[in-house]
């Protein structure tokens, strides 16, 4: 009888240990399980989006993975807070996908919108460097205002802002300097250019002085001096054919012609040189002396006078010379023409009381200074 009560509790053991197993069993199978793998994979993209900057570049679709996740989080803890059986984690799992979905978008997108603007931001740096490759062989010695010159300065740092901005991936940083830099540059380049425009309108009268002058050289077996204001150069000519090119310094505002004493402006007309100054006799080394004011210089000078473009009290210029104790890189003189000494040297030898100076804006038209 011992023995089987023995046994009977074994048994009955056994089978409670069985059932128990069973419960466990189903318990596991019934219990509500987190999707660990959809939260786990939507953290991981989220990350990768982040690193790939997407934060910045594809900011809404990042702001709605972040907040997918964030609500994935809080249903989460929430749901853990019930007894277990009382679980539900579908909300988790929904908000988990739809956080790795926008987090994958966003990705996506933000690496395409980091290519476009890449590329259209190097396209903009291409274009304002070659803006400036034209305002820098243009514009570096034509006297802009000031106003217009400080925009082009500004413009330029931008520009080169920009430029290290783009060379540490930094693109909306780059991009926003370099919508700045180009609104500056090109306003002042069509404003530069306008005022070029506007004063290359006197092509036609400097190209007939030229010819005059060169055809005057050739007829007489000459020598013949043409000053070329915009590119900065005395011409040499004899028998009509061109002998030297010298580059010359000039009047601080040397664009248009001359109108009054000290506006320091070089004329605009055709000379001659009415007398020579050795080096004991002038301060600039050796100087030629122009009969500038002539009688059409005279003549407009009035005419002004009379209309009321000058004031009665304007006193008209002279003592124009070319002269030595240029090469100092700026425009520097009164309205004269400076030149180096050396380069004086050869002027002043080939020059005498006379010879035919004509001075002028530019000896070639606009289209071909723009090329």
């Amino acid at each position: 009888m011992r023995l089987k009560r023995v046994w009977r509790n074994i048994f009955g053991i056994i089978i409670s240990a069985l059932v128990l197993t069973v419960l466990l069993l189903l318990l596991r199978y019934f219990m509500p399980r987190p999707p660990v793998e959809k939260v786990d994979y939507a953290r991981s993209i989220l990350s990768q989006a982040s690193s790939s900057s997407a934060g910045i570049y594809s900011r809404r679709l990042f702001k709605d993975a972040e907040s997918f996740y964030d609500s994935a989080m809080i249903i989460w803890r929430r749901e853990n807070e019930k007894f277990f059986l009382l679980r539900d984690f579908d909300e988790v799992e929904r908000y988990a996908v739809l956080s790795a979905s926008k987090a994958e978008e966003a990705l996506r997108t933000a690496k395409e919108n980091v290519t476009s603007l890449k590329m259209r931001i190097e396209q903009r740096i291409d274009t304002l460097n070659n803006i400036v490759a034209h305002l820098n062989k243009l514009f570096t010695n034509y006297p802009l205002s000031a106003n217009l010159r400080n925009r082009i300065s500004k413009g330029k740092l931008l520009l080169k802002e920009s430029e290290i901005a783009f060379s540490k991936e930094q693109y909306l940083q780059a991009n926003k300097k370099i919508i700045d830099a180009e609104y500056l540059l090109t306003e002042s380049y069509k404003s530069a250019v306008t005022n070029l425009e506007e004063y290359f309108r006197s092509y036609p009268v400097w190209k007939g002085w030229v010819e005059k002058t060169i055809n005057a050289s050739k007829s007489n077996n000459s020598y013949s001096i043409i000053v070329d204001k915009y590119s900065r150069k005395c011409h040499i000519y004899h028998n009509g054919i061109r002998r030297h090119a010298f580059d010359v310094e000039l009047g601080q505002n040397w664009v248009g012609d001359k109108r009054v004493r000290g506006d320091k402006a070089t004329p605009e007309g055709m000379y001659k040189v009415i007398k020579k100054f050795g080096s004991k006799h002038t301060k600039y080394y050796k100087a030629l002396l122009l009969d500038y004011p002539n009688e059409t210089d005279k003549a407009e000078f009035r005419r002004e006078i009379a209309n009321g473009s000058l004031p009665p009290t304007a006193r008209i210029g002279g003592l124009i010379e070319i002269h030595g104790n240029g090469g100092k890189g700026i425009d520097w003189t009164e309205g004269c023409i400076a030149l180096t000494d050396s380069d004086m040297d050869v002027v002043f030898s080939i020059a005498g009381e006379g010879t035919p100076v004509t001075i002028v804006g530019s000896m070639l038209d606009l289209n071909e200074v723009l090329k």
